[in-house]
């Protein structure tokens, strides 16, 4: 098929460079493992034959500088995917070779991985929206974990009784924006959708609401709040019941809640956003194609990722890293799922 490249055709520069955008006699440098050639620029080298289909040569295969552990949750949530396709680019970008672990129910636990990361050798470990982010899990496992002196970085959900370095979207400032957004559309009646409260990241969400509601002078009860699965089944049942409350509003703590919601509200014969306007969080890949376009809170994964493999690969080079707490600011991204109340 014309313009398709098989992986053992022979090297064409000039397809590497176009792709890569730069010049042929770099690639030529890079190809043949010359020094002079900046590291962001062989990485870029290096990507465009990954996308063009050609196969390594030989001499261009580097050592791993060792490997480093990737935990999350699940792979069923897109913004976690999204999160771990950033920090293993990150990390290969420096040389590590990163190992993704993803938990299962009736799987293996964090702390079962953990002990197997530790047994392969790994030379840090990124936890992301793990067990630190639930405040009735016990910390002393991490703090076990820093004693053996391994390297980490803990991402959503911050915990004072772990001394490490951790990186967060700020949850509150995200619910605030979020009922903002709804109140300037004339929205009186706002609920939340949000996953358990015992998670950092939903507790901040819960407080940053009610201070915006207070501020906007609107009303929030407890029942205008609904603590629920992180998934599309929570955000179905708890848009249910703070549609039936008579919200018209309703801001969720995850996009795949946010479709939930929708979801319950067209059960009702509703419309989604003429009758029910819908607030979700994360802004994972696909959500701008949804029906209709979800508007969200992005949370902002490239930098956060970006800063937690920066933290974490200074602690490996023995450089004293702050133990505390990088908060990054989420932005509003409007789409067509909030309109006028009606």
């Amino acid at each position: 098929m014309a313009g398709v490249t098989s992986p053992t055709s022979p090297l064409r520069l000039t397809d590497i460079a176009a792709q890569a955008q730069v010049s042929e006699a770099t690639v030529s440098r890079v190809l043949n493992g010359k020094a002079g050639v900046a590291a962001g620029t062989r990485h870029k080298v290096l990507a465009a034959m990954d996308l063009l289909g050609y196969e390594r040569p030989v001499r261009l295969r580097r050592r791993s500088n060792g490997l480093v552990g990737l935990l999350i949750p699940e792979l069923t949530n897109p913004i976690f995917p999204a999160f771990a396709q950033v920090i293993e680019q990150a990390l290969a970008g420096h040389g590590y070779t990163p190992v993704l672990c993803t938990q299962t129910p009736g799987g293996a636990t964090e702390d079962e991985l953990v002990e197997q990361l530790e047994e392969r050798g790994v030379t840090g470990i990124v936890f992301l929206s793990g067990l630190h982010a639930d405040s009735a899990a016990d910390p002393a496992r991490y703090q076990r974990l820093a004693a053996r002196g391994l390297p980490f970085v803990l991402i959503n959900g911050f915990n004072e009784a772990v001394s490490a370095p951790f990186v967060s979207p700020d949850d509150r400032a995200a619910a605030r924006m979020a009922v903002r957004h709804l109140a300037d559309l004339g929205h009186e009646r706002i609920g939340l959708a949000i996953g358990p409260t015992r998670y950092v990241p939903s507790a901040r969400k819960a407080e940053g609401f009610r201070a915006a509601m207070a501020e906007l002078g609107l009303p929030c009860g407890e029942a205008d709040i609904q603590p629920t699965l992180f998934r599309v089944e929570g955000g179905h049942a708890a848009g249910g019941a703070l549609i039936d409350r008579g919200c018209t509003g309703i801001v969720c703590g995850s996009d795949p809640m946010a479709l939930g919601v929708i979801r319950a509200a067209r059960e009702r014969g509703l419309r989604v956003p003429e009758d029910v306007s819908v607030v979700g969080f994360d802004d994972s890949p696909l959500i701008p194609f949804t029906d209709p376009p979800l508007t969200t809170v992005r949370q902002p994964v490239r930098a956060m990722a970006t800063a937690a493999v920066g933290a974490l690969l200074e602690a490996v080079g023995g450089t004293p890293v702050q133990r505390t707490e990088y908060v990054f600011q989420p932005e509003l991204v409007v789409r067509g799922s909030t309109a006028q109340a009606p």
